[in-house]
């Protein structure tokens, strides 16, 4: 049964993982917090927390609300700085057989390309996630994803600033995800992941105020699967770069919807706060429908599930 993906066909070095199953960013810390839980090396990817030029400490609090099926963050990208992952935590992952994948974030084009260059040729580090559902402070807050244009900049000067394998990660909180998917492979991309979390607040109504510290947050979970499942769908067929589906994944047979959309992977993110091991189960849900279904290779479920 083989159950290995390539995300990066069109990269020298390529981006192979040994199965579909990868870990969101933000969701699964560096990975070392998971270690003692179960086998992370069994995993597809890893993809670490948010990584900024400089350490932030993140929003006031409260920065989490649990909704309806879902949960609103408002964490503020709290991390330790791109030069401490590279001394403090690349190192480690250089001695990890699941390739560990980097998501970050900037508040200008040019702050993405030093991120970029900053990682390249770090041992330890197999590809670049970029995150492009931040606000482009030079362009008045807009997200850098919320618009064809944009978005493709930024993915063109992570291109030109590293040779590891590129994927860059869609906000929902667009009007044109397929123009968008289109921009973003059209330069330069291997391969695109969607989608990050959809906007909301929560009113406490005791204090009559927002209860996020913030105001706002990302709302995820179970709540936002079908529309996180219909932008991956029409990603999917949009573009000729892998597809990579998140939101709302929490079992194999969440997995398996993704995959037969489109998705040549997918990733975990809210179910590991809720079951540490959710990871693990969907891989093993997976490999259990394969051999049900007599499926040898993953290849032959992905896209299955479309229309025509």
């Amino acid at each position: 049964m083989n159950l290995s993906v390539q995300l990066a066909p069109k990269n020298k070095k390529g981006l192979l993982l040994a199965n579909p199953v990868m870990t969101a960013s933000g969701t699964f810390g560096w990975g070392t917090e998971n270690e003692h839980l179960f086998d992370i090396q069994r995993l597809g990817a890893i993809v670490c927390k948010g990584t900024t030029l400089k350490p932030r400490e993140g929003n006031p609090q409260p920065r989490l609300a649990e909704t309806p099926c879902g949960v609103l963050n408002a964490i503020g990208l709290q991390n330790i700085g791109v030069e401490a992952v590279i001394k403090e935590k690349a190192s480690v992952w250089a001695g990890w057989r699941v390739p560990v994948i980097v998501n970050i974030v900037g508040e200008s084009v040019e702050e993405y390309a030093q991120l970029a260059k900053k990682l390249d040729g770090v041992a330890g580090i197999s590809g670049i996630e970029v995150n492009i559902g931040c606000p482009n402070i030079e362009a008045g807050g807009a997200e850098f994803g919320a618009h064809p244009d944009s978005a493709a900049v930024v993915t063109a000067a992570v291109r030109a600033a590293t040779s590891l394998p590129v994927m860059v990660k869609l906000t929902p909180n667009t009007g044109d995800i397929v123009g968008v998917a289109k921009a973003v492979a059209g330069a330069g991309a291997d391969a695109i992941s969607l989608i990050n979390t959809l906007k909301g607040i929560a009113i406490d109504i005791s204090r009559r105020k927002p209860l996020l510290g913030n105001v706002s947050g990302g709302l995820s979970g179970p709540a936002i699967k079908p529309i996180a499942l219909y932008m991956v769908y029409e990603a999917a067929g949009a573009v000729s770069v892998p597809v990579v589906g998140i939101g709302g994944i929490a079992s194999a047979s969440d997995a398996l919807e993704f995959i037969m959309a489109g998705a040549s992977a997918i990733q975990v993110g809210t179910a590991n706060f809720t079951n540490p091991k959710a990871p693990l189960e969907v891989l093993e849900g997976i490999e259990e429908f394969m051999a049900k279904e007599g499926v040898k290779d993953i290849a032959e479920l992905i896209g299955a599930g479309r229309g025509g």
